[in-house]
């Protein structure tokens, strides 16, 4: 009789309790979590066992993390929603009207996790003629980031977007109603992500992904879709940690008289100056500021260890 060991798989899709593993052979099976502890995430190296007659197999554990894309939950813990990324590409569109301090945030989380990151525009089909929208993309650009205006529905300027994803291991990330899941089925054949309208009595997106997947790209590596978001937060960011996630501000913080300044209220400060200067974003240094005092009010909601 032949006795089956343990082998390593990678969490390739996530159902609450159940996933989908794909095995060292590369085929894929359903998987169950052993344990109330194991909490797997799409993009985890876990370590998996068959179940003896039964086609499910076992999560016995889950291997170190590169990394975590990660969120505050409602008591101010982190909760994880995919790992072990090497690209993240943050979608925004108008409609729904796009929040720059939520793309701030995610290119926040991105710089935390050291891996490079995009702004995507969608629905370039049908975007306003808006010297606002197109100012924003630029300061994004401004400071290193890939930009991109494409359309999952016409096509245009796909490829472009197939480039920056190709040998990456990637997550879409964004508000609802972004057309993040029309963007995957355009990138990758027989995807068949579900879509919806963004709704016209709100003009928010309705979310269709319920839970992550991760699907192969043609050109190599792969993207994962994850559900849309009305609001986002990296989790359990210190003041220091989400000046890091400004790079534009670090980089002028770095010529800043005062030590551990959180370039606020402090005169003569290096990074106030380039604010007023021009030099920084008004938007962008606003966001800084705003995530910071959130951050603080996380604290507190965190139990003391």
């Amino acid at each position: 009789m032949t006795i089956e060991v343990e082998q390593k798989a990678l969490v390739t899709a996530t159902f609450s309790r159940r996933m989908t593993v794909q095995l060292q052979q590369d085929n894929s099976v359903d998987a169950r979590i052993k344990g109330k502890r194991l909490k797997p995430v799409c993009g985890d190296r876990v370590i998996v066992r068959p179940i003896p007659n039964e086609a499910d197999w076992l999560i016995t554990e889950v291997l170190p993390r590169d990394n975590e894309l990660s969120r505050p939950n409602s008591r101010g813990q982190a909760e994880v929603l995919a790992a072990n990324l090497t690209f993240l590409c943050v979608l925004v569109a108008d409609p729904p009207q796009p929040d720059w301090f939520i793309v701030d945030r995610y290119l926040c989380a991105a710089e935390l996790m050291q891996i490079a990151a995009a702004v995507i525009f969608n629905k370039l089909d049908i975007v306003p003629d808006g010297e606002a929208l197109r100012d924003e993309m630029r300061v994004f650009n401004s400071i290193g980031y890939a930009t991109v205006f494409c359309s999952a529905k016409s096509g245009e300027n796909i490829r472009q977007v197939e480039r920056l994803l190709s040998g990456q291991i990637s997550i879409v990330v964004g508000q609802s109603g972004v057309g993040k899941s029309s963007l995957i089925n355009r990138l990758v054949d027989d995807a068949d992500q579900k879509t919806a309208a963004v709704s016209t009595a709100s003009g928010e997106g309705r979310h269709t992904t319920v839970n992550s997947v991760m699907l192969q790209l043609a050109d190599g590596g792969a993207v994962i879709d994850s559900p849309g978001v009305r609001d986002y937060a990296p989790a359990t960011v210190s003041p220091g940690e989400v000046l890091t996630g400004f790079r534009e501000i670090a980089e002028f913080g770095r010529s800043c008289r005062f030590a551990n300044c959180h370039h606020l209220r402090e005169p003569g400060c290096a990074v106030k100056t380039a604010v007023d200067e021009h030099a920084i974003s008004a938007r962008r240094y606003e966001s800084y500021r705003r995530l910071l005092a959130l951050s603080n009010r996380l604290a507190e909601k965190r139990p003391a260890r």
